[in-house]
């Protein structure tokens, strides 16, 4: 884990640690990350889904 000096909107702060019910600004921001890119990862896998079951043409008809 790395340190990094950053601005953090103190609104947004109290916002998360009320919705995580969090102590402290690491584990809030911490946690806030974790959720963000999790979140990623499902719109990507839900898209891929979609692609997935998709009635496509044969690849030799794709292109006429």
């Amino acid at each position: 884990m790395s340190k990094h000096l950053v601005d953090i909107d103190e609104d947004a702060l109290r916002t998360a640690r009320a919705k995580f019910g969090s102590e402290t600004i690491k584990e809030t921001v911490n946690r806030a990350l974790r959720q963000a890119g999790g979140e990623h990862q499902r719109a990507v896998k839900r898209r891929l889904d979609l692609l997935a079951g998709a009635d496509l043409a044969a690849r030799e008809q794709a292109w006429r």
